[in-house]
């Protein structure tokens, strides 16, 4: 039997930790062979060409593309959460998953109150969710126990 229900704050809290930690890896790792001991060391903003693509770019072409082909991160397929459209529960549009993306922006402005809202909503959404029109559904697929198998 699958039922949806709309993810909560601290569910979604934990798909991001999952997702920050995978970030970090595959970000610092080849940044710091390319810009060495530096990289970590001092306070430039930006250091190149490779920190702006690997820094900067690829996690935002990243996130949006498993937006689109998984309707979610890593994070929340580990833990079976899914972006869906809010009007319809179908997959996101580009347009949606780039409006999305943006829409933390002003979510975090205002001392990260845009992302505790998800704990305060009747759909669990965030300022992003509402501003780009979709929903984080946890699909519970729950399996009889069934002994002397």
């Amino acid at each position: 039997m699958k039922e949806q229900e709309y993810a909560g704050f601290w569910i979604r809290f934990g798909a991001s930790l999952i997702d920050l930690v995978i970030m970090f890896i595959v970000t610092s790792v080849p940044l710091s062979f390319i810009y060495g001991e530096e990289y970590w060391l001092t306070n430039q903003f930006i250091y190149g060409f490779w920190d702006v693509l690997l820094g900067w770019v690829a996690p935002i072409v990243a996130t949006i593309w498993f937006w689109l082909r998984f309707l979610g991160t890593p994070g929340k397929m580990a833990t079976k959460l899914k972006i869906v459209d809010a009007k319809t529960g179908n997959k996101l549009s580009l347009g949606q998953a780039i409006g999305r993306y943006f829409a933390y922006i002003p979510a975090m402005l205002p001392l990260g109150l845009g992302l505790i809202w998800v704990g305060i909503d009747k759909k669990k959404q965030g300022w992003h969710d509402k501003l780009a029109g979709t929903v984080v559904i946890r699909t519970n697929e729950s399996e009889p126990v069934k002994f002397g198998e």
